[in-house]
């Protein structure tokens, strides 16, 4: 699992990938003329995440820029997304790009969810002709009242979680999804929709074995609509559940261990490809589903070509959508395989640094006496940090925030010199 040192946070990260993303793909930050945020993390109620990186536009003159941040749960940064998509589809659209950020600190309280945390900031840049491109119809959401994950002490930023009642309203959220997806799919395409129709599923990702279940749902929910869509031996599989009520189907750990066992070839070719990054990282937050999607391409991006890919993003709360993708290999400096290459996913797993868990513990302990606190100076101590990245500085006794950026060369505040490429 990552997570952030006393120098980093979603501000930083965030500066951080905005200005790679500029710096590698040559855009220009005057062509940018959205910008929106997601993010549960929450450094201020009032300022947005958004204004801090606005700091990178306002360098080169342009102040232009739509947008402000989303926050529910998980699923800010989908709800990002759509804003910026639907900018890009609508009349308001000025030709310029829309840039998303998902930036979150996945942080627990002591006990079994601390090791489930995770951090990350993703940032994914919209415009026309783009090679993933959406099926924007191809669109089905559930949203309710549900208090399954939730942060209602502001004086700090650890969740207040009912670990069964999150994995239910999950599960729920994915059988309404799925099943108003495939009434769109009907409606437009002409023909039932199955997991056969797409290639990939990609899925909210806050621990692996949710992923799983979650297909697994899919196939039984393919089974209970239209049984011939399956092979034979998962009917044979299936057909004692098939009775089960929606709830008494939640409730059954037969059924769980069945429908995974029927789904494991299938989860191996469509579901096991977006699995790297969040294994590897943790659970993100609102980056979550966006690094399922880079560990695709990383893994697939040669064979990725008219290829549907399916994702199904979750906030508890609860909010939830299920949407459709399609790739296409795309032209320099937008191709897939330029994606992959510039992303580098092996290359920056192998640069992490490892810590012991004391290590961890000691700086949750930190990040809590300064959770909305002023008046304080971080050690500066930039020399794990890859050279271009945003670290905090300072926080004044305003309460103002404070960013650098590591140089090529740079003296850190421990005194040793970190040499950049």
């Amino acid at each position: 699992m990552a997570f952030c040192s006393e120098v980093e946070d979603v501000i930083s990260m965030s500066l951080t990938v905005v200005a790679f993303l500029l710096e590698k793909y040559g855009v220009d930050p005057k062509q940018i003329g959205r910008l929106e945020v997601g993010s549960e993390t929450v450094i201020d109620k009032s300022k947005s995440i958004k204004t801090f990186i606005m700091q990178i536009f306002e360098a080169s003159g342009n102040t232009d820029i739509e947008g402000v941040d989303s926050t529910n749960a998980c699923y800010g940064g989908t709800a990002a997304l759509f804003n910026c998509v639907n900018w890009v589809e609508s009349a308001s659209w000025d030709g310029r790009y829309g840039l998303v950020v998902c930036t979150d600190s996945a942080v627990y309280a002591e006990g079994p969810a601390r090791p489930t945390g995770g951090a990350a900031a993703i940032a994914l840049l919209i415009g026309p002709d783009a090679p993933i491109a959406f099926e924007s119809k191809l669109r089905g959401s559930h949203m309710a009242h549900a208090y399954d994950f939730y942060k209602p002490n502001l004086a700090s930023e650890y969740p207040v979680v009912d670990g069964k009642l999150s994995q239910t309203c999950y599960l729920t959220a994915l059988d309404t999804c799925y099943k108003y997806f495939c009434h769109k799919f009907e409606k437009f395409e002409g023909k039932q929709f199955s997991v056969d129709d797409a290639e990939y599923f990609v899925f909210h990702s806050p621990y692996n074995k949710l992923v799983q279940k979650s297909f697994a749902r899919l196939i039984f929910n393919d089974f209970v609509r239209s049984a011939s869509s399956v092979d034979e031996t998962a009917k044979e599989n299936l057909s004692p559940f098939a009775a089960l009520t929606g709830d008494e189907s939640y409730q059954s750990r037969d059924l769980e261990k069945v429908s995974q066992q029927v789904a494991k070839p299938i989860y191996d070719a469509k579901v096991q490809p977006t699995t790297l990054v969040p294994k590897q990282v943790g659970n993100m937050y609102t980056a979550s589903l966006y690094a399922a999607l880079v560990s695709l391409i990383h893994s697939k991006h040669s064979t990725l070509n008219h290829k549907r890919v399916v994702l199904f993003s979750y906030g508890s709360g609860l909010t939830s959508t299920m949407f459709s993708l399609r790739l296409h290999e795309g032209k320099h400096p937008f191709s897939l395989l330029n994606m992959a290459n510039i992303m580098d996913i092996d290359g920056k797993l192998k640069s992490r640094h490892e810590f012991i868990p004391e290590k961890f513990i000691e700086t949750l302990k930190l990040m809590e006496h300064r959770y909305g606190a002023n008046d304080f100076v971080t050690s500066k101590d930039c020399s794990l940090l890859t050279p271009g990245t945003y670290y905090l500085t300072e926080v004044d006794t305003m309460y103002r925030r404070f960013y650098s950026k590591k140089p090529k060369e740079a003296l850190c505040g421990n005194g040793e010199v970190a040499n950049g490429l």
